[in-house]
């Protein structure tokens, strides 16, 4: 009795149809890691823009805190230095254009006098001036070159002695 003696008639079609179906995975694979690598570029630019419009808002905050309408527009345009996450590295760089008078108007008094029948009448105080404002300013990453330019309109109620009203259109 020969056991050794079996002869096989296999050609090998496993072996192929494992590599193709290896080969196509590795593929597959390869193009999944590439498509990822795609989408975090695109959420790494849609943070730093947002960081860039959260430093833009942060320096139109700053601005609209001080009496900006005092402040001599030889000083503008001015950068200011924004650390957004906090870790004592500057982030973005923030110009800040003049702030631009768009229009003035007699504010409506909120006080009421009484007139000589007693009741209660609005006077409009004349020195109070309504005012609009539009401040201007562009955000910069340093590390990244993210730009944004954001613009805010304001509102400020002014007296003639805070700001000289004939420059406003």
């Amino acid at each position: 009795m020969n056991n050794y003696a079996i002869t096989s008639n296999q050609s090998g079609a496993t072996l192929i149809v494992g590599l193709i179906i290896l080969v196509s995975i590795t593929l597959l694979m390869i193009s999944a890691f590439s498509l990822s690598g795609g989408n975090l570029k695109a959420v790494s630019n849609m943070q730093y823009r947002n960081e860039a419009i959260a430093a833009a808002n942060m320096a139109i905050e700053q601005t609209i805190n001080l009496n900006f309408a005092a402040i001599d527009s030889a000083n503008y345009p001015e950068t200011i230095e924004i650390d957004i996450d906090q870790d004592n590295i500057i982030d973005y760089l923030v110009t800040i254009k003049a702030p631009l008078c768009i229009r003035a108007g007699l504010a409506p008094s909120s006080t009421k006098e009484e007139d000589s029948s007693g009741q209660n009448s609005n006077i409009a105080n004349s020195v109070d001036y309504l005012t609009l404002w539009e401040i201007e300013v562009t955000a910069q990453n340093q590390a990244t070159g993210a730009l944004v330019t954001a613009k805010q309109g304001i509102s400020k109620q002014l007296t003639l002695s805070e700001y000289d009203l004939s420059s406003c259109s």
